[in-house]
């Protein structure tokens, strides 16, 4: 423990996801130590951020516009959709190059210990999406985790229907794992094995 607001500023870098006590302390004290840190522009993005930032009204995905670039771009086929948890997941997926259609960011994963259900999730807007016909395939790329095949399950019974074809990626992702943390060759192949949800 340290006196004051050094304590403080370790205590709101724990807050953050990832972070935790030990390293919390040392990025506290790479600031404090490192003359040529900019606080000031942390500050000022972190504020901008903050003002500018907000999710797409389409999909869910990060932007400072009222829909992202993916929405907005026509080269993008309106036909697949490839539903994700996290704007994060997005990132890591087109980083492969090989998904050439729309996202839909649920904004995270069913988990009834944390009390967030399917209520809690973009799940309506997804269905509102789907509702022309023009979206022939979905695909679920939830994390490959207890809580990612939670929803993966659930969004495979809501979304079976005549017309529609609902995959989920393949094998070739760890169990227990990130989208995030996954490399582009891995991503890419569990993209090109994708299988049928059977419902």
């Amino acid at each position: 423990m340290y006196d004051g607001i050094v304590q403080e500023l370790i205590d709101e870098l724990g807050r953050l996801p990832g972070i935790g006590p030990k390293s919390a302390q040392r990025i506290a004290f790479h600031i404090l130590q490192t003359e040529s840190f900019d606080v000031t522009r942390l500050a000022d993005i972190l504020r901008e951020v903050r003002d500018k930032v907000r999710f797409c009204e389409i999909c869910g995905n990060v932007t400072e516009e009222s829909t992202c670039s993916i929405c907005r771009d026509p080269r993008r086929s309106a036909t697949t959709i490839c539903v994700v948890e996290e704007a994060k997941d997005v990132v890591a997926i087109e980083r492969t190059r090989e998904f050439k259609g729309l996202y839909h960011v649920l904004g995270g994963a069913i988990s009834p210990i944390d009390g967030v259900g399917p209520d809690d999730l973009r799940i309506r807007q997804l269905l509102t999406r789907l509702a022309d016909g023009t979206v022939t395939e979905v695909i679920i790329a939830t994390d490959p985790n207890l809580e990612g095949e939670a929803t993966a399950t659930y969004l495979t019974r809501l979304l079976v229907q005549p017309g529609l074809r609902v995959t989920r990626l393949a094998s070739g992702l760890p169990v227990g794992g990130d989208l995030e943390y996954a490399d582009e060759v891995t991503l890419g192949r569990a993209f090109e094995g994708r299988r049928l949800v059977e419902g």
